[in-house]
């Protein structure tokens, strides 16, 4: 629930439109609720401003089903990530309107209208191999309510490509750049705008970026001011934390 559903809530109860008995059974699972296997966070909302997020990978078809009907049951925004095909066909019998993005990997069900800022969230990648990890960025910010542009194989192999695109990543509140190899570009972006970057190192690569960790290195010892760094492969991480700065007013 969120503070102003909780405080609508109040305000029903107040004026005799909801006993006391009907607002204690819509609150009686607040804060959590607990299957076994999860405990389900349903005062994250009114903390954050954003809903729990739910990490697919590691958890059983059944698992995911029993979280998602919950979570939908309580008209909650769901987005799961790191969900494969096979999850994905077994939720959607459960709950027929759920929705697949199969390069971000990422599972939703959209209850509530999320308002959207002014601003917009570039993502960059450097490779066309880097999209998988750039959808799951740009995805989460666009469930999250944001309007976000996607610029892709703009690395610094051919740099005029990221030059033609400057005056639309200028435009952009916040730049998220998404580099394996050597994982030069957030740099590059980084020493060309006045936005905050948000670097995301990829595990592509040959032998000696080391599944991530040479462009991860790079980019924290970047010495463009503004670069701030995620971890590997964590297009999530960035998508989410470019959606709260995009938020801020």
């Amino acid at each position: 629930m969120t503070r102003k559903e909780i405080e609508n809530l109040l305000k029903e109860v107040k004026s005799g439109q909801k006993s006391v008995e009907e607002a204690l059974n819509i609150l009686q699972n607040f804060p959590y609720t607990d299957l076994g296997f999860a405990k389900i966070d349903h005062h994250r909302e009114m903390r954050t401003g954003y809903p729990e997020i739910v990490y697919c990978a590691g958890k059983t078809i059944e698992q995911a089903i029993g979280i998602f009907r919950l979570m939908s049951a309580n008209e909650n925004n769901i987005i799961g990530t790191r969900a494969d095909e096979r999850m994905f066909e077994a939720v959607k019998e459960a709950i027929p309107e759920v929705v697949y993005y199969p390069v971000a990997r990422i599972i939703s069900i959209q209850r509530k209208k999320t308002k959207s800022p002014a601003g917009k969230i570039a993502v960059i990648t450097a490779g066309t191999s880097d999209m998988p990890v750039a959808e799951e960025a740009a995805v989460t910010a666009e469930l999250l309510g944001n309007k976000v542009i996607r610029i892709y194989d703009a690395g610094v192999a051919g740099i005029h490509r990221l030059v033609d695109k400057l005056p639309e990543i200028k435009s952009s509140r916040v730049i998220i750049v998404i580099a394996g190899m050597e994982g030069a570009l957030a740099s590059v972006v980084g020493g060309l705008v006045d936005k905050p970057v948000i670097a995301v190192p990829t595990s592509v690569g040959y032998g000696a970026n080391f599944g991530g960790i040479s462009a991860l290195l790079a980019m924290l010892t970047s010495c463009s001011a503004g670069v701030t760094v995620v971890n590997i492969d964590n297009g999530f991480g960035a998508g989410f934390s470019a959606s709260m700065i995009n938020h801020m007013k």
